[in-house]
């Protein structure tokens, strides 16, 4: 008999334990060199753990474990693959296609055509969902988690309504209480939450910024643009800009507070782009935002975007970053105070955009309006210093022209 042990491998630097959300092969299930048999989750991604040999696997982690690097996490018995590759094949039948007729199966169709990334199996297999009727919008047709996320809505939409009974009236006064346990994603977040709280000088200046021009901007040019780009021009791309361009003129929001005594500022201007997922919160870097034109910004936002809710997010796309925007605006936030994403010095903070009454020279008149917030470390950035900075980005915002004109 020969056993190969799988234990958890270096996945990075920064990462010394995982957890073990799942496994993708049953206990005793015969598996196959390279082929992927777990799913890890580390601080920064979900992560597939391939088979380092074939034969039988063996359990001896369970799913939810947290398992330090080098952790023993199953074992392969090698010999019952070598029996089995012993026992002689079954002849398989010819079978002759007459040449008027067409094959049924697409020159272009991939094995990952729908078939489900390892997380998108978890949520088929935990929802009873059925593979056939979800449609795999990732490459090669490959079904993702975010398709399944999406077939899980429509299902419960059209499952029937049941009578309210006697006993369902019950459950509306349930008592009953779970306790699940924290993602290592979430429970990394609010690590990095109460840190950023405790070690640092936060503070949050506000301004409030008229969106009228911008508006008026993309309105006007949006068909062009998607026409010639492909992407629609959105309102983070013109954010990330003159973000950009006002971090460059003031390099002390776009610095870095190296231990107590040293600062280290950047030349290039790195924007990270808070997207929600069904997991939590990441922030992946847009790399050299000073050097990008509006439509490079949208297409790497938008592939940023689909592979964080795709779980595909890989540990070097989420690395760096001198400076974060979020938009809470897209859930429908008025104002708020976002916290520092630590190494980082400044975050901006986007909101909702609503009609207001305003005063424009002299006169009452309503305007889309958008407040903005500038959470700062206030040890290496003065209070006029995030002031200045706000009002630039404000007054690039209401007039985009110098943006393109880069005055």
């Amino acid at each position: 008999m020969s056993i190969v042990e799988m234990r958890v491998p270096t996945i990075g630097e920064s990462i010394t334990e995982v957890t073990l959300s799942s496994w993708l092969k049953e206990d005793g299930a015969i598996v196959k060199l390279d082929e992927p048999i777990c799913e890890f989750e580390s601080d920064k991604a979900t992560l597939e753990f391939p088979a380092e040999a074939s034969g039988k696997l063996t359990y001896v982690a369970a799913e939810g474990d947290d398992l330090e690097i080098g952790a023993l996490v199953a074992k392969i018995d090698t010999s019952v693959a070598a029996e089995e590759k012993e026992q002689p094949k079954e002849k398989t039948p010819e079978v002759t296609v007459e040449k008027n007729e067409k094959s049924e199966v697409s020159e272009n169709q991939t094995y990952a055509k729908g078939h489900p990334s390892p997380s998108a199996a978890k949520i088929i297999r935990e929802k009873d969902l059925s593979e056939d009727k979800i449609e795999g919008t990732g490459k090669d047709g490959r079904i993702t988690k975010d398709d399944a996320i999406k077939a899980t809505a429509v299902s419960e939409k059209a499952a029937p309504e049941k009578e309210n009974t006697s006993e369902e009236s019950k459950v509306l006064f349930s008592r009953n209480e779970r306790t699940e346990k924290l993602s290592r994603m979430r429970r990394t977040i609010a690590s990095r939450l109460v840190s950023a709280k405790n070690n640092t000088a936060m503070l949050t200046t506000f301004n409030e910024a008229d969106m009228s021009a911008i508006i008026k901007l993309r309105k006007s040019y949006q068909d062009k643009f998607v026409e010639k780009y492909g992407v629609k021009l959105g309102f983070m791309s013109l954010f990330a800009k003159a973000c950009a361009k006002t971090l460059m003129e003031i390099p002390m929001v776009n610095a870095t507070l190296d231990g107590e005594t040293q600062v280290i500022f950047h030349d290039y201007v790195d924007i990270s782009i808070a997207i929600s997922t069904p997991t939590g919160l990441v922030v992946p870097p847009l790399r050299n935002v000073e050097s990008m034109n509006f439509a490079s910004i949208e297409l790497e936002i938008k592939s940023l975007a689909e592979k964080a809710r795709n779980g595909t997010l890989s540990l070097e796309e989420m690395k760096g970053g001198t400076f974060t925007i979020t938009n809470g605006g897209i859930f429908g936030s008025m104002m708020s105070t976002p916290i520092l994403n630590q190494p980082q010095s400044a975050i901006l903070g986007m909101h909702n955009i609503v009609e207001r009454a305003v005063v424009v020279n002299g006169e009452i008149v309503i305007r889309p309006m958008m407040y903005l917030a500038l959470s700062y470390d206030h040890r290496i950035i003065d209070g006029s210093t995030s002031v200045t900075f706000l009002v630039k980005v404000k007054d690039l915002l209401e007039d985009p022209v110098k943006l393109l004109m880069d005055i």
